[in-house]
């Protein structure tokens, strides 16, 4: 259930979005195990004239960056899991944006369960609710046939 904003210098055209897009929902799926149907990318282009790195604006660095903000629920994921993401996000998206400026950054946040959900329900409630369908699933008594009395052979 993730989101995920992300700003790009310039103005990019509706294929490179759709590109990003994808490419951020399938790396989100594969590298933190997230659920593609789940996943919510917003990106918002930001003209490289408003766009500042050392006090400098990427119009004049002829340059290009992003920033990438994406929420995760607390716990999820390991810190190896979140380095291979930000190292391949990085990767994926210079190949389809071009030479990044190195202040080009990705933010993980992991937010509390309790905190946030969807579809009006927090992430913690689908967690315990979870939990609560395996108790009552594991003290169901076993609904195995009755095993038959062996034959005796004549």
């Amino acid at each position: 259930m993730p989101y995920l904003n992300i700003k790009l210098s310039g103005e990019p055209s509706r294929e490179v979005q759709e590109d990003v897009a994808r490419t951020l929902t399938r790396l989100t799926g594969e590298l933190l195990g997230k659920k593609p149907e789940l996943t919510a990318v917003v990106i918002e282009p930001v003209p490289a004239r408003f766009w500042f790195v050392g006090g400098t604006s990427l119009d004049s660095m002829a340059a290009s960056s992003f920033y990438l903000d994406i929420k995760i629920t607390e716990g999820t994921n390991t810190k190896q899991q979140k380095a291979a993401y930000i190292r391949g996000v990085f990767t994926a998206l210079e190949e389809l944006l071009g030479p990044l400026d190195e202040a080009s950054y990705i933010v993980i946040h992991d937010v509390s369960a309790d905190a946030w959900g969807y579809q009006g329900v927090t992430q913690e409630y689908r967690f315990i609710k979870a939990l609560n369908l395996q108790e009552v699933v594991e003290k169901q008594p076993s609904r195995r046939r009755p095993q038959k009395p062996a034959c005796a052979t004549i």
